[in-house]
């Protein structure tokens, strides 16, 4: 394993959740993080928390769904750092509902963030870390792309979705020693589980902290290997026969 120290690291949706705890963990391993999402106040909130704790952090305000927003993140960090060694595409949502009751406008909004704003990210980082010819994105999937449940069409869709794109990018990156994965959590206590009631409580669910240390794992790789997909998910949620 190497060390993080002095890394560059992106983590989008990253003022709450999943994504708060992935910065907090990246800049407890000396990484400079910076945070992109919506929410600035929220933001702000983790950006101190990660500089009470001798880290360095910064909060970019960025809607992943907008090409311009995004197009901004990136440009700010090419001219700030002038490189980009972690990419963590984390921003998503979703929205519940049965096919014959979705509205067009809530299918979209699901597929702009989880799809499209992985795409445009992967675009900027690939852009920064060709030059490089070293890197590392990680796309944060969902064992929902791999075993749905009901209600959950553009969930499941968009998470089907972003494992295609990591392998089609993978591929096309590999050349240039850019690392690119997707890693499925099962169930996390976050505020989309909190909102679900359908989720059985006996299935389990682990903590933020226990995802964000996955995702340290790999970005601690060596530059050379690639833990291209893995699935993190607590011991007693079912996963195969799951529906």
């Amino acid at each position: 394993m190497q060390s993080l120290k002095d890394k560059v690291a992106i983590v989008t949706g990253a003022s709450k959740g999943i994504g708060r705890g992935i910065a907090v963990a990246l800049a407890g391993q000396g990484c400079k993080v910076v945070l992109a999402a919506r929410d600035s106040a929220k933001m702000a909130e983790a950006v101190a928390e990660i500089s009470q704790s001798g880290g360095l952090a910064e909060a970019v305000v960025t809607d992943v769904s907008s090409e311009e927003s995004v197009d901004k993140l990136f440009a700010h960090v090419q001219d700030k750092y002038g490189q980009l060694d972690i990419l963590v595409n984390n921003a998503g949502m979703a929205v519940s509902g049965r096919i014959d009751e979705l509205s067009l406008s809530d299918w979209q909004q699901v597929q702009d963030v989880n799809v499209t704003g992985i795409f445009l990210c992967c675009r900027g980082a690939a852009r920064m870390m060709k030059p490089q010819k070293s890197g590392r994105i990680i796309n944060i999937g969902s064992i929902s792309g791999q075993m749905p449940r009901v209600k959950s069409a553009p969930y499941t869709t968009s998470k089907f979705a972003v494992s295609g794109l990591t392998k089609a990018v993978a591929l096309e990156l590999r050349p240039y020693n850019i690392a690119v994965c997707v890693v499925h959590p099962g169930n996390v206590m976050t505020d989309i589980w909190e909102k679900t009631p359908q989720v059985p409580e006996q299935e389990g669910v682990m903590t933020i902290e226990d995802l964000a240390e996955t995702v340290i794992t790999i970005a601690s790789l060596p530059d050379n290997v690639n833990l291209f997909e893995s699935i993190i998910l607590p011991v007693t949620q079912p996963y195969l026969g799951r529906g």
